[in-house]
């Protein structure tokens, strides 16, 4: 398993609240970096009665067909999990997010509470874009927004849209892009 390439698995998620338990994560999107192919997307049944109106009119999600239609999250951590553990034929999936502290609070949780282990491991941690653009710049925190990063990589074209598969999707991209930049050369400071 060593031999194995990392695959860097960018996680988006949409939710309903600032913290996971007494709000819900709404809908959970997953693509590996580099390999535009392998992606996931779930919505899911949210798991309580509270939530916060600007916080779900973000992903633009309507709370009751979630109610009526989407899965459980016990079914949608499940499916998750299967995918995930799916890549290890392949690769070693490695979580990575932006931001880390806030995609990976939910999905850790989720994960944990409703199957009892995460697929990406005990702590659930992972790759968080901007340390890794400060890291390989040298840039400060503050210039290492998603947008900026886009920007001075030349990405201009490629939209967030709140949607957790799509912003997954976005989110690889970015990270490939930056991978491939500092492996070819020196970094620009984003600015």
């Amino acid at each position: 398993m060593a031999d194995l390439p990392e695959l860097y698995v960018a996680v988006d998620v949409e939710a309903d609240g600032p913290i996971p338990g007494p709000y819900s994560m709404i809908s959970l999107g997953m693509s590996v970096a580099g390999r535009p192919e392998l992606s996931f997307y779930t919505e899911l049944r949210p798991i309580s009665d509270d939530f916060v109106p600007a916080a779900l009119a973000v992903s633009g999600l309507d709370r009751d067909r979630l109610l009526r239609e989407a899965p459980p999250a016990e079914v949608a951590m499940a499916a998750a999990a299967r995918w995930v553990n799916g890549l290890r034929r392949t690769g070693r999936p490695v979580f990575l997010a932006a931001p880390a502290v806030w995609d990976g609070m939910f999905v850790h949780w989720y994960f944990v509470r409703f199957l009892g282990h995460s697929p990406f491991g005990a702590t659930g941690s992972g790759v968080d874009l901007r340390s890794f653009w400060m890291g390989r710049t040298g840039a400060e925190w503050s210039r290492t927004h998603k947008g900026k990063i886009k920007n001075a990589l030349g990405l201009t074209g490629l939209p967030h849209t709140h949607h957790a598969g799509e912003d997954a999707a976005e989110l690889a991209q970015v990270f490939d892009a930056v991978r491939r930049q500092t492996v070819a050369g020196s970094p620009d400071q984003a600015g």
